[in-house]
Formats: C-alpha cells, structure tokens, sequence
C-alpha cells in the first residue's frame, strides 16, 4: 500500500513540477510573501487585493496601517484540486485551499481558479476565508466560538472591491446557498453549542458553515441584535456558561432559530466603505531563481505532508536528485535535511539529516531555519550521549543564538533557545522566557508556542494571563481540542497552588 502511495505523489509532483515554461513569482507586500505561477499583472493584482483585504479589516476591528514583522506565507497552485491534494495527500478531495499555523511558520495554501458562482471568484473567497482565520488568530486577543471562527471568515469572504477601490463588505455567500436551502436546517441552539466536527456528514458540515455565515450576517447587519455579539463574547470570556451566555445575549434560542430562518428569505444588505482603500507600501514581483523554482513544488509537498512518513520519503528521493542538480543551493539541502528529520524518530536518518543540514550552512552559514534545524539536530545527538555536559547543551544553543541574531523576527528560533532548556532538563532562565513572550507576540496563532507560553506564565504564578492564553483557542474548530485541554490543565494548576486540590488529585496527576 505504502508503494502504492509513494508511486502517486511522486508523480503527482512530477507534474506539478512538469511543464517547463512554467515559472514561480514571488511578491512581496507589507504583510505578505505569496508566491504563485502565471503571469506578473495577476499576481500583483491578486497581491494588491489581498493587501487591500488586509487593510479592510484593520479598519473595522481599529488596528493601525503597520509593516507586519513575520508576514503570512502564500501559495496559489493552479487548481483547486491541486491544494485538496496537497492537504490531503490523495485526488478528488472537495478542499479548495486550507491555512495551517504550522510550527515552522504560519502559510496558507489556495488556487488560481477563477471559477465566479456569482460574486467574486471562488479563489478569492477560499484565500480570503482563510486568511480571515489568520487575521483573528494573529490580531483577536478574545476567546471565540467554533460557530462564529467560521461565521466570521464566511462573512468575510466576500468582501470585494469597486474600481475606485471601496470595500463592500457583507456580501452573500452564494456557494451555501444550495446547503441552505435544500438541506436539514441545523437549530440555532445546535449552531451555538456544538463543534463542527460533531455534524454528521459533509452535507450537514455544509449547513453548519451556512448557518454560522448566516448567523454572523444577522448579529453584524440586523438593527434590532446590535451589541449582542459583543455582549455574548464577553460573557464567554468571563466564563459563564456556553448556554447562558447565548440565552443571556440573544434570548430564547428557539425564538433566535425561527428569526435566522426567516433572516435568509430577506435580501441581504452590505456595506461598502466611504472611501477606497489604498494598497499600503509597494508590492513587488520578482521571478525565483532556478533553483527556488524547482525547489518550491517539492517545498510545498514537505510543509503539506505533516508526519505522514510515505509521502516524506517521497519528496526525500525527489530531493536527493535535485540536489544533483543544484547542489550549490543551500534552500535545496535544508529542504532534504528537513525531509529527513521529519519522519517518525524510528525511521529518522540522524547522520543523513545533519550531513544535509551541514552542507546547507557550509553554502550559507547564516540561513536562519538551517541554524534552528542544527541545534534541533544537536539536541538528539546530545540526548543520545550517556552522561551530556553542560557544553554539550551550549553547543546546541549556539546555532539558535545565531539564527535569532540574524533574523530577530523570526519567532522559531525564540521558540526553539526556550525548548532547549526543557530538553535539557533545566528551567529555562528569564531570558528564554522573555523570548518565547517574543515569540507569541510575533506568531500568536502558533498553538505550541501559545501552549508553552502559558504554561511558562503559570509556573511563573501568573494564571490569569496564562488563562486568558488558553481561552483564546479552546473553543477552535481545527485543534482537536488542544484548547480544552490545555484549559483544564491550567484551571487544575491554579487550584493546587490556592491549596484546593486534593493529595489524591495530585499524585494521580503527578
């Protein structure tokens, strides 16, 4: 079976990879690096829009025009079912683009298609949906429901833009109206209480999507429901209960279910902004190098697969013979030393990983994720030691430092001089602390850093901050309940240091 696979995504990168005259642009803007094929005037188009997006929400939620330090990565892949597959690993999936804040940095993956249901292109609506999620990981510092995270980006989706360059905002999703109208209604208490993962099918998913659009659209549009949202996220963030903050803001559930039934037979209203929005700073447009462009589909197929170790030692061997090819490019041995560290530590190559990653720093001793893959390298080396020294654990700092001296923005080396320390044993200083609070602050989407972040400030006696952490994600369609637990153990920590846990509690934890 696993054969089987290997054989498809190989060759299934071979064709991404395939066409010669294709070629890979990379624009740059304020917030953004997107990279996509095609031709300059779609992509700085596309670039312009979405920066424009960008400044359409910092409007409405009163955050200032600012250069973002560790911008959102993009990648536009020709189809829509080029980023299912990507996300999935097999063809034929319904999943048009997807955004992952990944530990090694936040992307989003969407398509090229211009496919318009009616409204904008449905490859604006997937990468503004996704970004959407981006933007209130990164910038909303409040506790949200699963059914509005997914409201809000569906309301969002749609914004567009008039030739003068104004925003309209509220449009209707048109791609849920099929769901909407022709599938089981799911009840506004449903909506409210339960996660997504909890419908049924993909048909009744669809609805939930529709119906939190449909939901969000009503409390930011409706006059007679203003100030109940901000009411009913207040509430959650005071840690009432789900139910009673929802009957407490919106009245009676049953009564709210029979309005949202008859909100969508009315027409719907948006809104567009007084004044264009202009594209702040300059975007631009260059080609990649030759090497960046052969490399990036395998880039993407490695950052794609997560632990799924078939399709790693896939884009492994297609690494390796790139690397024949173009060998003196360090991106292309950070790449297969990346491939190689990635799998299952029972299968890991440690020597093969390190001799990539030493030939990647011998090219560019000062790449930044080569340096933070070293120490990462170095911390395995160093654990398989009988008796590790104090050195040997400086040693693996080292590399870390320097990558942190030479990109200070980028939160994975501050994140990785932190983790060090636990590897090592040791409680990490203050000043691994203080990082690791950089590190958040540049990338508060990043789960693993947000979870080690509160767990730092709790061990530091500070549970309401660590708290208000936790809250921020337990209630995220997309973690697998990470947030909740993550909640708990905080909550139970808490109590043992105010002395109401009781001994039994306490040694079964322990």
């Amino acid at each position: 079976m696993h054969g089987v696979r290997v054989t498809i995504f190989a060759a299934a990168l071979t064709a991404l990879a395939a066409p010669a005259e294709a070629k890979w642009l990379r624009a740059d803007t304020e917030n953004f690096i997107i990279y996509s094929e095609g031709t300059e005037k779609s992509l700085r188009t596309f670039a312009e829009n979405l920066q424009r997006f960008d400044a359409t929400l910092r409007m409405r939620f009163g955050l200032g025009e600012a250069q973002e330090p560790n911008r959102l990565v993009i990648y536009l892949v020709p189809r829509a079912v080029d980023a299912g597959r990507l996300m999935t690993g097999k063809s034929g999936s319904s999943i048009a683009g997807w955004y992952s804040p990944a530990p090694d940095g936040s992307f989003a993956i969407s398509h090229r298609e211009n496919v318009v249901i009616k409204g904008t292109p449905q490859s604006q609506q997937t990468l503004f949906h996704e970004y959407s999620h981006h933007f209130m990981k990164r910038y909303a510092a409040a506790a949200f429901p699963a059914w509005f995270i997914e409201g809000f980006a569906e309301y969002y989706s749609t914004v567009d833009f008039t030739k003068e360059g104004r925003a309209e905002v509220g449009k209707p999703v048109y791609a849920r109206a099929f769901g909407l109208l022709t599938m089981p209604k799911v009840p506004a208490e449903r909506l409210l209480l339960e996660r997504p993962g909890e419908m049924r099918n993909s048909g009744q998913t669809d609805v939930y999507y529709g119906r939190s659009w449909l939901l969000t659209h009503m409390l930011y549009n409706d006059p007679a429901r203003a100030g109940q949202l901000p009411r009913y996220i207040d509430a959650i963030n005071r840690g009432e209960d789900m139910k009673k903050a929802a009957t407490d803001a919106f009245g009676d559930l049953a009564e709210l279910d029979k309005e949202l039934n008859r909100y969508m037979n009315k027409p719907m209203t948006f809104r567009t902004t007084a004044e264009p929005i202009a594209v702040p700073g300059k975007v631009s447009v260059t080609a990649l190098p030759a090497a960046e462009d052969a490399l990036l589909p395998l880039h993407l197929e490695r950052i794609s697969a997560g632990s799924d170790d078939a399709r790693l030692s896939a884009v492994r061997d297609e690494l390796k013979a790139l690397s024949a090819v173009h060998g003196g490019d360090a991106g292309v041995w950070f790449e297969l030393a990346s491939a190689e560290w990635g799998v299952d530590d029972d299968k890991r190559d440690i020597a093969a990983a390190r001799a990539a990653v030493d030939k990647a720093l011998a090219i560019d001793p000062k790449h930044v994720r080569a340096n933070v893959l070293l120490g990462r390298i170095m911390t395995a080396e160093v654990e398989a030691k009988a008796d590790p020294k104090a050195e040997d654990w400086n040693a693996v700092r080292k590399p870390i430092a320097l990558a942190n001296r030479t990109n200070p923005d980028d939160p994975v080396p501050l994140a990785a001089y932190f983790r060090s320390f636990l590897d090592q044993g040791r409680v990490p200083p203050p000043i691994a602390i203080e990082g690791l609070g950089r590190a958040f602050l540049l990338a508060p989407e990043n789960i693993g850093v947000r979870v080690s972040y509160a767990f730092a400030l709790a061990n530091g006696g500070k549970y309401d901050e660590a708290l208000k952490l936790a809250k921020a994600v337990a209630f995220d369609p997309h973690d697998g309940g990470q947030g909740e637990q993550l909640l708990a153990q905080l909550e139970k920590m808490r109590e043992r240091s105010n002395g109401r846990t009781s001994a039994a509690e306490t040694a079964a934890d322990e």
